[in-house]
């Protein structure tokens, strides 16, 4: 990675779950006059590495996103970031993570190269921090094709072929749980992607499965543990206590 190639964060706010409650998918939820995907947008916006923003959303709340960066632009002046000028456009959320991830990717290559970056994360993820994203673009300035933050495993792990018997216990030493954001050499990633078109991109569940499949070199960095997943009801509270207990 070079000081001059471009990083385009690809927020995937596409998904319409609604496991923590009520109508509004998880990331349009407002918390202290916010919709969830808002902050980690305002940090996406307002970090000095990040040069575009594309968004991955339904028609029907795009209205609610725009909004949503006019309101951060309006904190731009005491931030000293671009705000929403880096925001390039939304993409259409497809049948599947993956194919909404490769939604984003087609609309990308519009205005950024084969030997550029894309920063893949999830609206439901607020608490991304400057510096995880810092440590993504050192990792792959370090030469890699890619980067995934993860975290050990600290619970014995076990391995069970039909989900009601233990099959056998896995050493956890070799386990982890990938997390967001995870980046990738944006020409690598949409060839890697393309291959797996119709059906092998359907049983994608990861973001980096793909480029692993097609033999990019994607290197492994510390994850964050404040940075979760809002799924559930209690992770919309422990959002709210983490975000506001200072």
């Amino acid at each position: 990675m070079g000081d001059t190639d471009m990083v385009t964060a690809l927020v995937l706010s596409g998904g319409t779950g609604t496991r923590v409650g009520g109508e509004i998918p998880k990331q349009y939820i407002e918390v202290k006059g916010y919709p969830v995907i808002a902050y980690c947008l305002r940090t996406f916006l307002f970090h000095e590495e990040i040069d575009a923003v594309q968004i991955v959303a339904e028609e029907a709340w795009r209205e609610t996103i725009r909004n949503c960066l006019e309101q951060l632009q309006e904190e731009a002046p005491k931030s000293g970031g671009r705000g929403n000028s880096k925001f390039r456009g939304f993409s259409a959320p497809g049948k599947t993570r993956q194919l909404s991830i490769l939604n984003g990717l087609e609309d990308i290559r519009k205005y950024a190269g084969d030997s550029d970056y894309v920063l893949i994360h999830d609206a439901a993820r607020p608490l991304v921090s400057a510096g995880q994203i810092s440590a993504c673009m050192e990792a792959v300035r370090a030469g890699y094709d890619g980067a995934l933050p993860v975290l050990p495993m600290k619970d014995t792990v076990y391995l069970s072929e039909d989900g009601k018997a233990v099959t056998s216990l896995l050493d956890r030493k070799k386990v982890f749980a990938g997390q967001a954001p995870e980046i990738f050499a944006l020409g690598k990633y949409y060839r890697a992607n393309k291959a797996l078109l119709p059906e092998r991109i359907l049983g994608i569940n990861g973001s980096t499965e793909p480029a692993v499949l097609a033999g990019m070199d994607i290197t492994m960095i510390p994850g964050d543990e404040g940075n979760f997943k809002i799924t559930t009801l209690s992770d919309l509270e422990r959002f709210r206590e983490r975000y506001f207990e200072h």
